[in-house]
């Protein structure tokens, strides 16, 4: 009876103890099924870090106007005679836009040219008879002055009259009329508004730390958007005051227009091109990941030890001759942005090879494929073609 009882407890133990030692080693087996089961290699996009040409600039908001612009009024009361222009009709300056009634102003106007030309008449024959010593001085001057104040009163008829006429005082486009034909006007009725849009200008302002890299004649670009900036002028103005409320300094510059699509008004986004520097460090901003600890970019090297290794090797044995690339996560220094790129002062160094594309799926130590047969990042020969 105690025989069998011992051989019971025997087998239970070899049973507990073959039970424990399968999951042991099925827990190990497992385990080391993961630790040497390959990786797949995350497809990413890269560029070489290379000195480059940077182009700094100064980034602001401006509102532009015409060079010249004006609402157009007219200085006497009358009728409207006629309107001798039309909507965005390009005049030239000194055309007439409006006539008024000038009726009666030119029925004086004739009457006081006759009487001057008589006038005139009397002080050639005074003096004629002056000459011939029949006449006297005092005749002489009298029919002078008479003369001379007929003369006077042509003028300013004529000076009446023209007020009759509204012109244009520069060349330029003008707006939609503002009044009808028919119109009893009085004087400061605004008539239309007229524009030179073929030279424009910008107002905008900068902070009063970069007032010392303005200069007369700096280059200036604009556009709506930051992306796009096609127009292009010059910084003809720099107010010598900071504002002390906003600590801002105004400045103007001039824009080509030869197209006419800017318009007064409009809001441009305005860049202040300053001196180029060469042999900066500056990457494209796709490459630049922002996080709580700071920025960083993943930077591609080659497998650094066997574990890296043997995590990189998911491809077929056939594309296994190239060396096995991992990602490493660097935190940098980041400076100035411009024109898409971003200057690293900290981190990175010419030559390191930088992921510009797919850090979505990526991690420190991640296994990598570079594929750069689509990248989010124009060359610069691609833009210079383009151009």
């Amino acid at each position: 009876m105690i025989k069998r009882f011992i051989i019971a407890i025997v087998l239970l133990v070899l049973v507990c103890g073959g039970i424990v030692g399968f999951n042991m080693f099925r827990d190990n087996a497992i385990q080391q099924f993961f630790a040497n089961m390959p990786v797949a290699s995350v497809t990413v996009a890269t560029a070489k870090v290379e000195p480059a040409a940077w182009t700094p600039g100064i980034e602001t908001i401006g509102t532009v106007a015409a060079s010249q612009g004006v609402d157009l009024t007219v200085e006497t009361t009358g009728i409207v005679k006629e309107i001798k222009f039309k909507a965005n009709q390009r005049v030239n300056k000194g055309d007439v836009l409006i006539q008024l009634d000038d009726s009666v102003q030119q029925a004086d106007l004739a009457a006081a040219k006759t009487q001057a030309a008589l006038d005139k008449q009397l002080l050639d024959r005074a003096v004629a008879l002056q000459e011939r010593g029949v006449g006297s001085d005092v005749v002489r001057d009298s029919a002078g002055a008479k003369a001379s104040t007929s003369a006077s009163q042509v003028e300013k008829l004529q000076a009446v009259l023209d007020q009759k006429q509204l012109r244009a005082p520069f060349s330029g486009t003008i707006g939609i009329p503002k009044v009808d034909a028919g119109q009893y006007l009085q004087p400061g009725t605004i008539v239309a508004t007229l524009q030179d849009l073929e030279t424009m200008r910008a107002d905008f302002a900068v902070p009063e730390h970069q007032l010392s890299l303005l200069k007369l004649g700096q280059p200036v670009q604009f556009g709506v958007t930051e992306g796009d900036m096609p127009f292009t002028g010059s910084v003809i103005g720099i107010d010598p005051k900071v504002d002390p409320q906003s600590r801002l300094v105004s400045v103007r510059a001039e824009i080509t227009n030869p197209q006419g699509k800017l318009s007064p008004g409009q809001f441009v986004r305005v860049r202040v091109v300053l001196p180029e520097e060469d042999g900066v460090v500056a990457v494209p901003l796709t490459a630049l990941t922002s996080s709580l600890y700071g920025d960083f970019v993943y930077v591609v090297r080659p497998a650094a030890d066997k574990a890296e290794a043997s995590a990189a090797a998911a491809e077929p044995a056939k594309e296994q001759a190239e060396p096995a690339l991992v990602v490493k996560q660097i935190f940098v220094k980041v400076g100035r942005r411009s024109e898409g790129r971003v200057e690293i002062l900290e981190g990175v160094s010419f030559g390191d090879e930088i992921v510009i594309a797919g850090q979505n799926r990526l991690s420190n130590g991640t296994p990598v494929k570079v594929d750069n047969t689509v990248s989010p990042v124009v060359s610069t020969d691609a833009k210079a073609s383009a151009k």
